[in-house]
Formats: structure tokens, C-alpha cells, sequence
């Protein structure tokens, strides 16, 4: 364990252009690199065939997507993750497409005829007494002509003089309605009308010409029509999944996904015409890691770890145990570490469950909390933090002697918060001095480690003594005398460091201006007292709604339900309240975040389960 994160560490490998796939997955897989290049100048691009084989699955997938089966890899059969491989995928799946090409075609001739005619129904179903006899709209010609359009929203239609029209509304009963409009005319005339429609996008059905006169025998006929089409597609669907069978085509597409991925998350690579070079950051410090996984891969490479380049940022990698590891995301808040920068979280590891467990302290609630962060933790990975909540909960709650809410069942160990208030936030604020302290801490030894230890101390020692004195003062009087000592370091300090005497009136101001915020921010630890006595007394309440509703079920209904309502309502405002503690007085003592995440290659196989 340690509060200083290291940068990640530059590497570089080179492959021949063949083996470029193999190997890139093989470096995602360790989940231990991030690809970047030298520099822009350096981007050759060592995937332009890989992105050519890529650019014809596409050309195919806007053809013949709908009709494909979910990817899926066979198990044994890795995706192409060669050049060749690539290619050899390409050429079999342009062999599947010309065999279900004329498959395709029918399908989707049939799926045209069949929405037509299932608007057809819908609009006899729905048409009056004055609608036409369908078998007459159907054999109408050559002089006359008839036309059945689905118009779009706010559609506005001027016919000509000469053509009947019947509007009708299908569907308006059951959300937004269907607009078609019947026309009948003149063929020029209607052909003229066809024009004005088509251009504001309405969409022409065809009518069947071979309907029935009555309008019940028509709609017989369409619903027999439709079942006949239905039959007909299923067995193109079923030619089509022997087709698919026969070329293996979920594979084929689920090893496509591996090359949108090369595409998508693979940058531009420095490249030969024979070889290329992948370069990047790792959080691997000594490197075996990614050698012995090329190594065991079998790619032919050489792997070498270089000084990183000048003109890089490299980014921060955080090395905290795994127990640890919950308690980055109150950092990561703000950002991530930056080189000189000390990384808090074993600090915050102790502070975050210490302030939840005094404002919630109860050892039934608490182990409930910890058991529900156990159950959750790998569905929502952020709900570990409720298994350190809870234990610590617990622990306060054998010291308040509080069992889900109740007083009676355990002695207390130390004191029950409402019988003692003041020393409640005595406890509290001396604690919130004890959390300033460490952030003064933190912040000198990272100046430390920046050589700036001297500066440190003539800019911030004598606020730290004076904010020292203060807090001894409460004991001793006699301490205020290390504040004016503080105070007077302070501004000789600014003076002594910008080697200019006019630096104390400044330096003054700044030590008025952060003592204030000091107090400030040790009195509102105060608030940390007060949600414990909050807790003490809504425990009491709902303990005393269990004793007015009686011995027998109801007394226990009101306790599990006050219970329930206690771990909802004050666990979600105590871990807020934790939360803004943690980043508003203690990291705002030191932790500036200028650094850059190290953001890993995602792994392939991501794409290949979408």
C-alpha cells in the first residue's frame, strides 16, 4: 500500500503486418495496455487492409443485415484474427450472400405485398357504407383509374377537379391514426395527383384486382392472401437458415465483430510495407506480464520498454490493493492524480467508513447494509462501499448499544448519543480536525516529493501551526501562542520565499482569508454529530411506534417498517453526506487532479457477446 501512484510505463512491440490482429488482441486481453502513437507524423496507418476487409462486411451488412442470424463463435473457432484470415472470412461471406441473394430478394418482394394487403384490410374494415365495392376498385381501366395512398401527418391534398376522393382515419381509436386517402378518375388526371402526392411522400398501395364485389368476401380473400404469403415466407426463411447453416454465417459475423473492434479502438500505427509497430502505455511495471502473454500467444514479436517519448502525457496508474480498490471512485470524482500527486485512497479508506458508521450507528442495520453490499457488489460494483459502511455501522452500533433501533438489547460500550449530545459533536468535530490534519499531511510530504519541501513550509507550515494552536487552545490557553507564532511564520515565510518584503501584505490577506475556511470547515464536521443524534432519535421514534402498536404482530410490523425506512432514507442521506466530507474538507486541502486516467484497451470479447 502507498499514497504515491506511478506513471504508466511506455512500451513498444513489433509484428509483422500478418500477425497485427493476433497480437492486438492478445495485448487487450491482459487489460494491462493503452494504444497511442508517437505523434500524429508517426500514423501511417497499419490497418488499411484490415479497414478494406472491414469496408466490404459493411457494403454486405447494408444489403442483407436484417436477414442475419445473431453472431455467434463457435466454440474452437477464433475469429480471423490474421490478415489472411480476415480476407478468407470476407470471400465466405460474399459466398453466402450469392446464394441467399435470390432468397433475400423474395422475402422482401413478400414482405412489400404483405404490408400493402394488411392496409388493404385495415382500410376495408374501417370504411363506411358509401365505400366502393372492392372487386370494382380492383378492375377498374383503362380510361378510369383507382389509387388507395397512406398520407403522412398534416398532409395536405389538392386534387384535381375531375378525381373523387374519400378520406379515412384507420386506427384512430387505439393512439395515432393512419390517414388514407381513395382516388378515383381519369387515369392523366390521377397520375397527375400521383405526382403532388408522392412528392409530399405519401405512399401508394396497390389494389388487388381480382377482390370480391361484397366487402366480406374481400376481406376473406385478403386474410387468405396473407396467410398464403405468410407460408411462402417461411419456407424462403427456412431455405435461408440452411443457407446459413451450410456457411457457418453466425461465426463468420461474430468474428466481423472482432475486426469493428480493431476498427473502432485500435489507433493509427507507425507501419512498413512487412512490419508494424504498436506502441502505447501499460500499467504492467516490469513488463512480464505482456511477455509472457505474447510469449504463450505464440506472436512473433520483440517487445522493448524505451523511455517514454517527451512529448507525451503519460497517464496515472493508481496501485491500490484489491480491498482498496472500492474506495477510488470518491477520487476519481475529481479527476485523476497527477505526476507529484498523492493518491488518497488508503487515506479515504479509513476516513469514508468511519464517518458513515458514527452517523449510522446501529449493528443490526449495519450488518443488514454489509450483507446487501456482499449479494449487490457484482451487479453494482460502486455498492462495495455498503460492505465497509455496514461493518463499521455495526461497530458504532456495539458502542452506542443500538440493535436495529432498539436500546434495550445490548449495553452500550461507550455512550447512547441522545443521553450525551455535546459530547457527541465534541467527538465529531475532533474527529473533522483529525481529517484537516491529514490533508495537511498529504499535501507537505507530495511537496515533498516534488523537492518543494522548503516552500511547503514557508507557505503553509506556519497555517498549519496557527490552525494547531487554535485546536490545542480549546484545551490549553496557553496554545494561542503557537497561533501567533503561525501567524508571524506565515507571513515572514510568503516574504522569505518571493524574496520581496511587500509579499507579507498579500500573505496576510491569504492567511485571514484560509484561517476562516479552516473554521469553517472544522465546525461543519459538526454535522457529522448531528446525523448521529438525527439516527439516535428516529431509531427512538420508530421504537416507540413499535411500543404503541403493541406486543404481537403489529408492534413488530411498525419496527421492521421504521427499520426499513431508517436504512432507505438515512443511508442514502448519510453516504451523501460522507461523500461531500470526504471531497469538500478533505481533498480540497491537497488534491488538484491535473493527471490523465489510464484508460485500458477494452477487451474484443465484448463485441463478440453484443
Amino acid at each position: 500500500m502507498t499514497l504515491r501512484p506511478h506513471p504508466a510505463r511506455w512500451f513498444e512491440v513489433l509484428t509483422d503486418r500478418e500477425h497485427l490482429g493476433d497480437m492486438l488482441r492478445c495485448l487487450a486481453e491482459t487489460h494491462a495496455v493503452e494504444l497511442e502513437t508517437r505523434s500524429a507524423g508517426d500514423s501511417t496507418g497499419a490497418l488499411p487492409d484490415y479497414r478494406e476487409v472491414l469496408a466490404g462486411y459493411e457494403t454486405l451488412a447494408r444489403r442483407f443485415a436484417a436477414h442475419w442470424p445473431e453472431p455467434r463463435q463457435d466454440p474452437g473457432a477464433p475469429p480471423p484474427e490474421t490478415l489472411a484470415g480476415a480476407r478468407d472470412a470476407l470471400d465466405a461471406l460474399r459466398a453466402w450472400a450469392a446464394e441467399a441473394e435470390p432468397h433475400v430478394a423474395r422475402l422482401q418482394a413478400l414482405a412489400v405485398e404483405r404490408e400493402s394487403l394488411v392496409e388493404i384490410a385495415a382500410v376495408l374494415a374501417t370504411a363506411g357504407e358509401t365505400f366502393p365495392q372492392p372487386g370494382a376498385l380492383g378492375g377498374a381501366g383503362p380510361t378510369l383509374a383507382t389509387r388507395l395512398y397512406a398520407l403522412e401527418p398534416g398532409a395536405v391534398v389538392d386534387a384535381p377537379a375531375a378525381v373523387l376522393t374519400l378520406s379515412l382515419d384507420v386506427g384512430a381509436g387505439r393512439g395515432r391514426a393512419q390517414r388514407y386517402l381513395l382516388a378515383v378518375g381519369a387515369a392523366d388526371d390521377v397520375a397527375e395527383l400521383d405526382r403532388a402526392l408522392l412528392a409530399a411522400r405519401a405512399r401508394v398501395l396497390v389494389w388487388p384486382a381480382d377482390l370480391p364485389q361484397s366487402r366480406d368476401a374481400a376481406s376473406r380473400a385478403l386474410a387468405a392472401r396473407i396467410e398464403r404469403l405468410d407460408a411462402t415466407a417461411a419456407s424462403e426463411r427456412a431455405a435461408l437458415g440452411e443457407i446459413d447453416e451450410r456457411h457457418r454465417l453466425a461465426n463468420l459475423l461474430a468474428g466481423f465483430r472482432f475486426l469493428d473492434w480493431l476498427a473502432h479502438h485500435v489507433p493509427r500505427l507507425p507501419a512498413t510495407e512487412h512490419f508494424a509497430y504498436v506502441t502505447g502505455w501499460t500499467d504492467d511495471p516490469t513488463g512480464d506480464r505482456l511477455a509472457r502473454a505474447l510469449d504463450a500467444r505464440g506472436v512473433p514479436h520483440l517487445l522493448h520498454f524505451p523511455a517514454s517519448p517527451r512529448t507525451l502525457h503519460a497517464p496515472t496508474v493508481l496501485t491500490n490493493a484489491r480491498w482498496l480498490q472500492p474506495f477510488e471512485p470518491f477520487v476519481r470524482m475529481l479527476g485523476t492524480p497527477g505526476a507529484g500527486e498523492a493518491d488518497p485512497t488508503p487515506i479515504v479508506a479509513a476516513i469514508a467508513p468511519l464517518l458513515f458508521g458514527f452517523m449510522f450507528g446501529d449493528v443490526g442495520q449495519g450488518l443488514v447494509l454489509a450483507c446487501a453490499g456482499l449479494v449487490l457488489r457484482r451487479r453494482w460494483p460502486a455498492l462495495r462501499l455498503l460492505v465497509w459502511g455496514g461493518v463499521s455501522a455495526a461497530a458504532f452500533g456495539v458502542a452506542f448499544g443500538s440493535v436495529f433501533a432498539r436500546e434495550d438489547l445490548l449495553h452500550a460500550l461507550w455512550l447512547h448519543p441522545l443521553d450525551a449530545p455535546l459530547q457527541v459533536l465534541a467527538t465529531s468535530v475532533a474527529f473533522g480536525v483529525a481529517v484537516i490534519a491529514a490533508g495537511f499531511a498529504v499535501d507537505g510530504l507530495q511537496h515533498a516529493w516534488r523537492g518543494e519541501g522548503v516552500r511547503w513550509l514557508l507557505r503553509h507550515g506556519g497555517i498549519a501551526l496557527a490552525y494547531a494552536g487554535f485546536v490545542l487552545a480549546i484545551v490549553d490557553r496557553d496554545a494561542l501562542a503557537l497561533s501567533a507564532l503561525g501567524i508571524v511564520g506565515a507571513v515572514a515565510g510568503a516574504a522569505i520565499d518571493a524574496r520581496d518584503v511587500r509579499a507579507a501584505g498579500p500573505a496576510l490577506g491569504e492567511f485571514a482569508e484560509t484561517g476562516l475556511q479552516l473554521v469553517v470547515n472544522t465546525v461543519s464536521f459538526a454535522r457529522v454529530g448531528a446525523f448521529a443524534l438525527a439516527h439516535a432519535g428516529l431509531s427512538a421514534a420508530v421504537v416507540g411506534l413499535a411500543a404503541a402498536a403493541g406486543d404481537g404482530l403489529g408492534g413488530f410490523a411498525a419496527l421492521a417498517l421504521g427499520n426499513a425506512l431508517i436504512l432507505l432514507l438515512e443511508g442514502l442521506v448519510v453516504g451523501i453526506q460522507t461523500t461531500r466530507l470526504v471531497l469538500f474538507e478533505f481533498f480540497i486541502r491537497f488534491l488538484r487532479a491535473d493527471g490523465r486516467p489510464f484508460r485500458p484497451l477494452p477487451d474484443p470479447d465484448s463485441f463478440l457477446r453484443r
